[in-house]
């Protein structure tokens, strides 16, 4: 592992760190070859109070994370790491506040690492030899790619099983037998979760999962789909095998969720974004089991799912609220499940404008992405960009609206400019203007200044 020249100082220059180790995160994301910042360090030997004072010397200690034996340091030259002594948790009551914590700085590096969530976390390395600590055969899971429990302590923070769900799709892990039956025997004990710790599960697998339909399929296994029921509504619900020959809507949303994460758009997008996007295409079609009934099409009983995007909105406002999913986020999901299939129809001029215009704050250039990731998740259908996608990219791109709604033309300075008296006829006639903007009455100022004297 390669450590920071300034970390790599001061485990030389402080003599309470003669037995800290790196553990967690950091630790397995090297040994997968993943560039990481963040270094926790475990010490032992030492209290928490003397570890503070040594500490204090070289920069700055904030103590916020005291009563989990937490210290955050801050070097002079301003790189952050966490330190900390290891502990005992035990369970008292239900609830993440339900642990009584017992600092042990002599506790065996093995004991310790055994409170770990999964084998993978447990690991730890030695940074005076060079060596890995592997107690519970973390490395060997990591090559198999197996997520599983490190010990039986595990069902004492049901937290833990959502934790597997976002580590399974960020890793593409496969939960071993005695993890998921582990998993289900704590099913009940969702109800002890606070929305905010459930959300940063479901935030972490939106913003980082390589295979998300294997976080998805983690929940399912678990039992612990029942707690989502927009996404266990989705089992279950049939699709017309002509169109979608993967399955059901719980099997096509975990295809579309991992080709979104495939395209490149994504994964070079900013982290608000690439949630928004993966929480876009896992919600598009939420509507679906109330919408989907069999009819008659095209001479032939078929089954159908209308209005689906449109009624769809309001269930994915709701799981994100259920989540704690922020505003930001909310108010562009929800319109890009709304307008998903906007490709269908034949796309012009005026449909774009009025398109991005009701897509807004989203764009849609991501609006793009949700689609082909739709599309793309149908196999063994083949990964063709459909030609609607294509046109209407094509024609957002010529109107300058692929990242950006229109703004109004005419101003409330022009009508001022034109003798107009501020009130709520001007207010009407600003709304007017910009309805005939969208319509295409006028494209420029000058053809704004002519659609507003031909009104006088």
């Amino acid at each position: 592992m390669n450590l920071p020249a300034e970390l790599t100082q001061l485990l030389r220059a402080v003599p309470a760190l003669a037995r800290a180790y790196l553990v967690g995160g950091c630790v397995r994301d090297s040994l997968l070859g993943i560039a990481h910042q963040d270094f926790d360090l475990e010490v032992y030997g030492v209290a928490y109070e003397t570890l503070a004072r040594a500490l204090s010397a070289h920069g700055r200690v904030d103590l916020v994370g005291k009563s989990f034996g937490v210290i955050k340091f801050t070097s002079r030259g301003g790189a952050q790491w966490d330190f900390s002594v290891p502990r005992r948790d035990s369970k008292m009551s239900a609830g993440h506040k339900g642990f009584q914590v017992e600092f042990e700085p002599d506790i065996a590096p093995q004991v310790a690492a055994s409170r770990r969530d999964f084998t993978i976390n447990a690991l730890m390395f030695d940074p005076r030899t060079g060596e890995y600590l592997d107690y519970f055969g973390g490395r060997e899971d990591l090559a198999k790619q197996v997520l599983r429990h490190t010990s039986a302590a595990f069902v004492e923070d049901p937290l833990r099983v959502l934790r597997g769900m976002q580590f399974a799709a960020r890793f593409d892990l496969t939960p071993a037998p005695a993890t998921i039956e582990l998993c289900r025997s704590i099913a009940q004990s969702f109800s002890e979760l606070a929305v905010e710790r459930v959300g940063m599960e479901w935030f972490k697998w939106a913003l980082a999962a390589r295979r998300p339909s294997a976080g998805l399929r983690f929940l399912q296994d678990t039992g612990w789909l029942k707690h989502f029921p927009e996404i266990a509504a989705l089992d279950g619900t049939p699709q017309d095998p002509e169109w979608h020959p993967e399955g059901d809507v719980f099997t096509h949303t975990g295809h579309c969720c991992d080709a979104l994460a495939e395209l490149p758009e994504w994964r070079a997008a900013d982290e608000t974004t690439r949630r928004v996007l993966m929480f876009a295409v896992l919600a598009h079609d939420f509507a679906k089991p109330q919408t989907t009934h069999e009819a008659e099409r095209d001479g032939r009983m078929r089954i159908v799912s209308p209005g689906h995007e449109i009624q769809g909105g309001p269930v994915a406002e709701a799981f994100l609220t259920r989540i704690n999913a922020p505003n930001e986020i909310k108010e562009r999901v929800v319109p890009l499940v709304q307008h998903h299939l906007a490709h269908l129809p034949p796309a012009s001029d005026r449909s774009v404008r009025r398109l991005a215009n009701s897509l807004k704050p989203a764009t849609i250039a991501e609006l793009c992405l949700v689609m082909t990731a739709d599309h793309f998740g149908r196999p063994p259908k083949p990964r063709v960009l459909h030609k609607g996608i294509v046109e209407l990219r094509v024609r957002a791109e010529a109107l300058r609206l692929r990242d950006a709604a229109p703004k109004p033309l005419l101003q409330g300075r022009h009508l001022i400019a034109r003798g107009l008296p501020p009130g709520k006829p001007f207010g009407r006639l600003l709304e007017e203007a910009f309805e005939a903007q969208l319509e295409g009455a006028f494209t420029d100022l000058d053809g704004a200044l002519k659609w507003l004297a031909g009104r006088n």
